[in-house]
């Protein structure tokens, strides 16, 4: 049996979003495999900062591509984030809000624990209610 995936404090993995649904393999957590190049392990709080942000630098997450079943993302939800991009998001003053309960080990090997701690969200760790469609 495998052993479960651990977040940066040690402790297994939560999930970090479900409406939408994130992660490499899209199951809600922040882990993956070798193919996952990106890195896809910080589980964040979108911004409005950070997501025009973003888009500025070529992966626009604002814009909803039904084609891939992804609704687009608004302040509020919750995405599991490329290590690399978020590390240049905090070097550029726009780093969203981490979750570190669903954000992955790994992401240690990119970014100090300090600086996530630093922006460690405030607000409730555990999944909020599901996005109505209309939303």
């Amino acid at each position: 049996m495998n052993a479960p995936a651990l977040n940066v404090l040690g402790r297994p993995l939560a999930p970090c979003g479900l409406r939408p649904r994130t992660g490499w393999f899209r199951d809600g957590c922040c882990r993956s495999d070798p193919a996952d190049r990106g890195m896809h392990w910080v589980c964040a709080v979108m911004t409005r900062e950070f997501l025009e942000f973003t888009r500025r630098r070529g992966n626009d997450l604002l814009t909803p591509r039904p084609e891939l079943d992804f609704p687009g993302l608004r302040p509020g939800d919750r995405w599991c984030l490329c290590a690399p991009r978020w590390l240049e998001a905090c070097e550029a003053g726009v780093a969203p809000p981490v979750i570190l309960e669903a954000t992955h080990v790994h992401a240690l090997g990119v970014v100090p624990l300090a600086l996530l701690e630093a922006h460690r969200y405030r607000g409730e760790a555990t999944l909020p209610p599901p996005r109505r469609r209309e939303d």
